[in-house]
C-alpha cells in the first residue's frame, strides 16, 4: 500500500498529557496528511517513537508545525532512522550508551536478545564497519557476534578464536574473501600470536571493506598498532551493570578457555 511513500523517518515525541483517544488523534493527522506508520511503541519515560513512510519530507515538517497547536505533544526528533531509533522503537526502550564517548554501548547478559538485534542492524550496513566486544569470559560476547550475523543473514568466519580450540589463520581460501562476511578477531589470541602469517591476514582484512568484529579491542589495540579511533562501535557486555571488565586473564601467553561455549544459553 502507498509505494510512492518511500521516504522513511524516525519521529519521537513527549507526551505532555496522556489523554483518551491521543493516539488515535496523531494517527490520524499523520495519515490525513499521507504518512503511514510502519512501528510505533513507547520508548522511555512518557515518550513515544515511531518509524514512519512519506513520499515528501515537507509533509513531516508540515505535521511538526501543526503539532505545535497541540498542547499534549512536544515532537522532540524528526530525521533519517539510526540503529538506535530502530531498536528503540522495537524493543520499547533506548539501549544504554557512554555519556563520556558516544561510540560506546553498553549491555548486560539480560539485554543480549536486544544486543543480537543491534549486531545485526550494523551488520546489515554497506562497506567497512570495526566493531570492538569487551566483555569478561563466558558472559556472551561470541554468541551474541554470531546470532548477529544469523539474524542478518550473514556468513561469518573466525580469523582467531578460542572457540572448541584456539584458532590461529594465516590464509582464507578464494570464496572467503566476501565483502558481505562477518570476520570474527580473538584481540587476545590476535596479540599473543607469534604467527607473522596470522598477523599479516589481519592486516590484510582490516583494510577489506567489509564487517569486522573484535573481541577485547583493548588487547587488539595493544598488539596489533591500531587505535580505539579506529573502530566505529565499542560494545561492552557485562553479567550486570556493576561488573568490572579486566585482562588479566587475557595477557597470559596462549591463554584460552572456550570461554563462550554456553552458545545461545541467555537468548
Amino acid at each position: 500500500m502507498y509505494p510512492e511513500r518511500n521516504i522513511e523517518q524516525y519521529m519521537e515525541y513527549e507526551i505532555i498529557n496522556n489523554r483518551p483517544g491521543l493516539l488515535g488523534d496523531v494517527s490520524s493527522l499523520l495519515g490525513n496528511l499521507g504518512i503511514s506508520i510502519n512501528t510505533i511503541n513507547g520508548v522511555e519515560n512518557r515518550r513515544r517513537g515511531l518509524l514512519v513512510r512519506t513520499d515528501e519530507l515537507n509533509k513531516l515538517r508540515r505535521f511538526q508545525l501543526m503539532s505545535g497547536y497541540i498542547d499534549d505533544i512536544n515532537i522532540l526528533k524528526i530525521r533519517k532512522p539510526r540503529v538506535r531509533d530502530r531498536l528503540a522503537v522495537r524493543h520499547g526502550r533506548f539501549i544504554k550508551r557512554a555519556e563520556e564517548d558516544k561510540k560506546v554501548f553498553r549491555f548486560t547478559r539480560e539485554e543480549i536478545g536486544i544486543l543480537v538485534d543491534f549486531l545485526a542492524e550494523i551488520f546489515q550496513e554497506q562497506g567497512h564497519r570495526l566493531i570492538g566486544i569487551r566483555g569478561m569470559p563466558r558472559v556472551g560476547k561470541t554468541e551474541s557476534i554470531v546470532a548477529g550475523s544469523v539474524t542478518a543473514k550473514k556468513k561469518w568466519l573466525f580469523l582467531s578464536s578460542t572457540l572448541i580450540k584456539q584458532t590461529e589463520r594465516s590464509s582464507l581460501l578464494k570464496g572467503e574473501y566476501n565483502d558481505k562476511n562477518v570476520f570474527i578477531i580473538d584481540g587476545a589470541v590476535t596479540t599473543n600470536s607469534t604467527s607473522e602469517g596470522h598477523k599479516n591476514l589481519i592486516r590484510e582484512i582490516m583494510s577489506y571493506p567489509a564487517i569486522k568484529v573484535v573481541e577485547h579491542p583493548d588487547l587488539f589495540i595493544e598488539g596489533m598498532h591500531y587505535t580505539l579511533e579506529d573502530f566505529d562501535y565499542i560494545i561492552e557486555l557485562r553479567e550486570d551493570e556493576n561488573q568490572e571488565i579486566t585482562y588479566e586473564k587475557h595477557k597470559k601467553k596462549h591463554w584460552f578457555q572456550n570461554e563462550d561455549m554456553d552458545f545461545f544459553g541467555g537468548i
